[in-house]
Parts: C-alpha cells; sequence; structure tokens
C-alpha cells in the first residue's frame, strides 16, 4: 500500500554495540546483510547501520507504487531528493526530505517475477 512503512534504519557509530543494546532491549537478534549492515531478524522491518553524515537519525521508508513518480511530486511540493537507487533483488529507494527538511526514504519494491 503507498505510503505505509515498510522499513526502518538505525544508524549506530559503532553497531555491534548498537546491536548488543537492542538485543538486551528487545531480545533482536540480526544477520549480517553486507558489510557492517545487519538486518533486524526477529523486530520490526529493518536493519542496524553505520552512522554516516546526513544519516544520524533513524530512517523511514515508505511504501510507493513508482518511485519515479513520487520523486517528482516530492520536488513539484518543495522537497528534495537524492538520485534513485536500484538495490538488486529488492527494490528502488530515493532518499528525500519534505518541504520543512524532515528526512525520509521513498521505496520501490522489486517486481516479483
Amino acid at each position: 500500500m503507498p505510503g505505509q512503512i515498510d522499513w526502518i534504519e538505525l544508524p549506530a557509530a559503532d553497531t555491534g554495540k548498537a546491536r548488543t543494546f537492542y538485543g538486551g532491549l528487545f531480545g533482536w537478534g540480526t544477520s549480517e546483510f553486507g558489510g557492517d549492515y545487519h538486518v533486524i531478524d526477529n523486530g520490526p522491518a529493518g536493519a542496524i547501520a553505520p552512522r554516516e553524515d546526513g544519516f544520524t537519525h533513524p530512517r523511514v521508508y515508505f511504501t510507493t507504487e513508482d518511485v519515479d513518480a513520487s520523486v517528482k511530486r516530492v520536488h513539484e511540493l518543495g522537497g528534495t531528493s537524492e538520485d534513485v537507487q536500484t538495490v538488486p533483488g529488492v527494490g528502488r529507494i530515493a532518499h528525500c526530505h519534505d518541504d520543512q527538511g524532515t528526512p525520509f526514504s521513498l521505496y520501490e519494491p522489486a517486481a516479483q517475477s
């Protein structure tokens, strides 16, 4: 459903410490997806990822049926976006800011065959 929260990412300066913290708090386990990116196994759909410039707060991904059309609409409404990225086997994403500077991301799932 468009607009539904599909995925969250929690940034961490030390992903090992973050996994220990959230594991202790909520009982979450994680699986390494690649590099230092760890998918949450038994909690919300999301991951614990390395903190980077511009990625210092939780990132929320909203589902869209057409990420290109949604990015165009973001711009029409006064927001901004980075380029659309393809994540092989996952779908397409775009990191955006609304017209007040609040960050969010858009996610178009990969076509199911």
